[in-house]
């Protein structure tokens, strides 16, 4: 194809309409610290201010997300940061550091790990993970192929989903980890080259978090299932370019009782890329 027409495709497909979400608004975030940067997981508070940010570099900060106007993020205040933790005690060597998810249950933190495909419960941030039942399938996984998505309801069962299924037609299996057992229940239903990158539950119902890459940048799209992965519906999708690569969901509702998703981005810290807050209304 020759150039000028593929630009032509690519303007097009950037300025098609998203979904019927209301996108509120996005805030770039520069944190002031060497080595910032690489955002893959978020946890936001019940009103959507306090929140936790994981990088795939090892690391967690936590802090305040300031609204105004459209309740969009307009400042990032941050409170704390430090290096996730071995089971020993020690900092994470660099082949185990790729930290891509988060889920609140009770006190304590569960993050998912690509590379050293695992899920580790933290009683708190800063302090050193309890080691968690791993089953036989959570091995042999293409290190660039593991856990992307974890969520927990409010009964404190989790729900990991791996970024890839294997093939464009092969659903996503779930793995639900409860009573101290993780069993694979069901499966969503892959749509395309959409590739798993988030997951949150929320009154009841999972949202997904995925995104597609072509040659301008990346397509965000948001689907919510019920608890047996039925009932699917598509929430939002951005048009191509418009946002980031966004990695990371939060779902909530807000003072006026508007559904809301707040979702961060993966800058890969690299220049061309950027850290972003983006926000939508789903309801």
């Amino acid at each position: 194809m020759r150039f000028r027409t593929l630009c032509a495709c690519a303007l097009i497909a950037a300025c098609a309409p998203a979904s019927a979400a209301d996108y509120l608004g996005s805030h770039v975030w520069r944190p002031g610290w060497h080595g910032a940067g690489g955002f893959s997981a978020l946890w936001l508070g019940p009103e959507g201010r306090d929140f936790v940010a994981l990088s795939d570099r090892g690391s967690w900060v936590r802090g305040t997300l300031l609204r105004e106007g459209t309740g969009a993020v307009t400042e990032v205040a941050v409170a704390g940061r430090g290096p996730l933790l071995h089971s020993s005690g020690r900092r994470l060597r660099s082949t185990e550091t790729d930290a891509e998810a988060i889920a609140g249950a009770g006190s304590d933190w569960y993050i998912a790990f690509e590379g050293i495909h695992r899920v580790m419960r933290h009683p708190a941030l800063d302090a050193a993970p309890e080691r968690m039942p791993q089953p036989d399938a959570f091995r042999g996984v293409h290190r660039n192929a593991g856990f992307e998505a974890l969520a927990a309801d409010a009964e404190g069962t989790l729900y990991a989903i791996r970024e890839r299924s294997g093939a464009e037609d092969r659903p996503f299996p779930v793995w639900r980890f409860r009573h101290g057992t993780w069993d694979r229940p069901f499966a969503l239903r892959r749509d395309g080259r959409f590739l798993v990158a988030g997951a949150d539950v929320f009154d009841g119902r999972l949202y997904l978090l995925e995104r597609d890459f072509a040659v301008i940048g990346f397509r965000t799209r948001l689907r919510s299932f019920d608890l047996t992965g039925g009932d699917e519906r598509l929430e939002m999708q951005s048009a191509l370019g418009a946002h980031d690569n966004l990695e990371g969901v939060s779902i909530w509702r807000d003072e006026a009782g508007r559904l809301r998703a707040t979702m961060i981005s993966d800058d890969n810290l690299r220049a061309l890329q950027r850290t972003e807050f983006v926000d939508y209304v789903l309801d």
